[in-house]
C-alpha cells in the first residue's frame, strides 16, 4: 500500500494536501479523470475538486461535507486510486489533447462493454465519432437510430457510467441525422397521388316535381 499521510492546507480548512511519494504519479495539475474510487467521491459531491502536486495530492470537500465523516473514504479511495496511476490525468488547458485521449479510451471500454451491449440488445449500436475538449460525439445506427429511447439509452447506459470514471466529462453529443417527418415530406410538397376515374352518369326526367339522377 502506497504510503500517505495528510497535511492541513494554509487559509482553506476545507482542503487537505496529502503527502505521496514524489514521482508516483506523471502527471500535476486539476484533475480531470481519475480512477474509480475518487471519481466516484467527485460524483456524489464528497469532493470538489482534486489537484495533483510533485509530490501531494490536495483535495477539496463539496458544500456541505466535513473531515471529520468525509476524511476515512477520502483516504480508502485516495490509496486505492493510486493504485492505479495510469488512471490519472489533468486539464492542462482547453486543448487537453492527453485528456481527451483517456476519455476517448473509456467511451471504447464501455461501447466494448455493458453500453454497447445493451443497445446491441435491442438491435442498434453506438458509434463513437470523436472526443474533443471533453466532449464525446457518438452516432446511433440500427434500432437506436430515431429511437424515443435513445436519449435515455445515453444517458443511462454511457454517459453516466462516462461520467463515474471521469467526472470532468463536459457532455455526450447524440450527431446522427434525425429521420424526416412526414411534416416535412408534406413542407416538400411530397404528396400522394390517386387516379381519379369518371363514371358517366344518365340523368332520368322524373316530372315537373320528381327530380333525380341515377348513376349506374
Amino acid at each position: 500500500m502506497v504510503p500517505i499521510h495528510p497535511q492541513r492546507y494554509p487559509g482553506d480548512p476545507n482542503r487537505l494536501r496529502w503527502i505521496v511519494p514524489a514521482g508516483l504519479l506523471s502527471v500535476v495539475g486539476p484533475v480531470r479523470c481519475a480512477p474509480p474510487s475518487l471519481a466516484a467521491l467527485l460524483a456524489d459531491g464528497t469532493l470538489a475538486e482534486i489537484v495533483v502536486e510533485q509530490a501531494g495530492v490536495v483535495t477539496s470537500l463539496g458544500p456541505g461535507r466535513d473531515w471529520a465523516a468525509a476524511g476515512p473514504r477520502v483516504r480508502v479511495a485516495l490509496h486505492a486510486a493510486l493504485a492505479e496511476p495510469a488512471g490519472w490525468s489533468v486539464a492542462t488547458g482547453i486543448d487537453d489533447r492527453a485528456g481527451d485521449a483517456s476519455l476517448h479510451a473509456m467511451v471504447l471500454q464501455l461501447l466494448d462493454g455493458t453500453a454497447g451491449q445493451f443497445a446491441r440488445s435491442h438491435g442498434g449500436s453506438i458509434e463513437l465519432v470523436g472526443v474533443h475538449d471533453g466532449v464525446v460525439s457518438v452516432r446511433l445506427h440500427g434500432a437506436c437510430h430515431g429511437c424515443p429511447a435513445a436519449r435515455l439509452t445515453l444517458h443511462q447506459r454511457l454517459e453516466r457510467q462516462l461520467r463515474q470514471q471521469c467526472p470532468t466529462l463536459r457532455a455526450v453529443v447524440d450527431t446522427s441525422a434525425r429521420p424526416r417527418s412526414a411534416t416535412r415530406h408534406a413542407a416538400q410538397g411530397v404528396i400522394s397521388r390517386r387516379t381519379v376515374t369518371r363514371v358517366p352518369c344518365r340523368i332520368r326526367d322524373l316530372g315537373p316535381v320528381d327530380l333525380g339522377t341515377h348513376c349506374p
